[in-house]
């Protein structure tokens, strides 16, 4: 999954603004999704947006 890491975050960015999504109180669900192709991997990631903050 780290190959989606600059991805994730520019969406991430883009809905939220500056920011990033907290691993505290943080959830990820994973389920097989049966397709005739091929099943396929839904990923679900659920986690509080930080907005960064200037000091």
């Amino acid at each position: 999954m780290d190959r989606n890491d600059v991805t994730e975050k520019e969406l991430i960015h883009e809905e939220f603004g500056d920011g990033i999504m907290s691993a505290i109180d943080f959830s990820m669900d994973i389920t097989r999704e049966p397709d005739p192709k091929g099943d396929r991997v839904h990923v679900v990631f659920s986690g509080k947006f930080l907005p960064y903050k200037t000091y």
